[in-house]
């Protein structure tokens, strides 16, 4: 009976043992099961990636770029008209905006005072006229006498004399009167030529100095785009070749080297190019124009969308590169320099490898060390 006893309570412990080492297995199991789980979903959110536009790096030795030369449109001529000499001014026929033809009278001065003095000179004149009449009826008597012995030849040179004197007061008296022709031909302001009146400093019943700006006119027939060029780039310039500007409208025009200053200027260091602008063009005295010249730039480097540039430390740029990690790409800041820049694009110089994919916009949407996919290439 003791023995029955014994053989029963140890299989009894020994089933308890197999229980308690099946639960305990079972825990780790369960455990292990949650842990594995937890694993595969953080590797999941590490290898989640954005999709990203992204082209490949190409670097060439030298590129051909386009620089642009900022200038002013001017009119060809523009003058400050005044009278030469002073006066009241009695009308003004235009105001600023008119447009005038050449010779078209503009304003005039009071010529009161100039006419009675024309009509004094008339008359000076006939007296002189009448004065050198009666001088040579008396010469020619005289020279009867003394042909006739009646009188001496004192009296003959006293009236050649008298001639003499009365034909100069016709000629001064013609010189006054011709004087204050001009002097009323002046007094009337005309136009040089074709233009606009873009200022008006008087109106009537002013009394002006002699030279005093009473209108300004500029040519609007007649434009010009002056630009200063280093002078490497001014001796390529051909006079009479046509070249491109560019508006601040983005629109492109031609225009035609008339000249170049080939000086220097102390100032600034260019050299002064004048382009002739076609009439038909549509441009006004005073914008700004941007000369066009194609240019071969020896540095090497690669072209890039400038939206792919973000702003680094120091003033310096960078752009994001697609490092390999796996079975997807990681976004990898790289330091860039610019060489050139044109458009919606740069030339640009840096730690980047030939061949390397970089982003090409959408930088403010990303941060270093993103996993991203590339969707598309340029």
């Amino acid at each position: 009976m003791t023995r029955v006893k014994s053989s029963s309570g140890r299989s009894f412990a020994l089933t308890v043992a197999a229980i308690a080492v099946f639960v305990v297995v079972a825990v780790i199991g369960v455990s292990a099961l949650r842990g594995a789980g937890a694993s595969s979903d953080e590797d999941g959110r590490q290898i989640e990636t954005i999709p990203v536009a992204a082209t490949p790096v190409r670097y060439e030795d030298q590129t051909r770029i386009q620089a642009y030369f900022p200038g002013l449109i001017t009119a060809r001529r523009q003058s400050a008209l005044g009278f030469p000499a002073g006066g009241q001014i009695a009308e003004i026929q235009v105001d600023v905006g008119d447009r005038v033809e050449m010779g078209q009278p503009l304003a005039r001065l009071d010529t009161r005072a100039l006419n009675a003095q024309l009509q004094a000179a008339r008359a000076d004149i006939r007296v002189a006229q009448a004065q050198s009449d009666l001088a040579d009826v008396t010469l020619s008597r005289q020279q009867s006498l003394v042909e006739r012995g009646h009188v001496s030849g004192q009296s003959l040179d006293e009236a050649q004399a008298s001639y003499d004197a009365a034909a100069a007061r016709i000629q001064s008296a013609q010189a006054v009167r011709d004087t204050l022709d001009v002097q009323i031909e002046l007094a009337t302001l005309t136009a040089p030529f074709a233009g606009v009146i873009t200022d008006r400093n008087f109106d009537e019943g002013a009394s002006v100095g002699a030279g005093a700006p009473v209108l300004t006119l500029v040519e609007s027939a007649a434009l010009e785009l002056r630009v200063g060029l280093p002078s490497d780039d001014a001796s390529r310039l051909s006079v009479g070749e046509v070249y491109d500007v560019e508006l601040n409208s983005g629109e492109r025009l031609s225009v035609t080297l008339r000249a170049i200053t080939q000086v220097i200027e102390t100032r600034e260091r260019t050299v002064s190019a004048v382009f002739d602008v076609p009439a038909s063009a549509p441009v006004s005295s005073g914008s700004v124009a941007r000369l066009v010249l194609d240019h071969t730039l020896s540095e090497r480097g690669f072209w890039a969308s400038a939206g792919a540039l973000s702003e680094g430390r120091r003033g310096m740029w960078t752009i994001y590169a697609l490092a390999p990690s796996g079975d997807y790409f990681v976004l990898e800041p790289l330091p860039v320099e610019i060489l050139h820049s044109e458009g919606d694009r740069v030339y640009l110089r840096g730690a980047v490898e030939d061949g390397q994919h970089v982003l090409t916009a959408g930088v403010h949407r990303v941060a270093p060390g993103q996993p991203v996919r590339p969707v598309s290439e340029g």
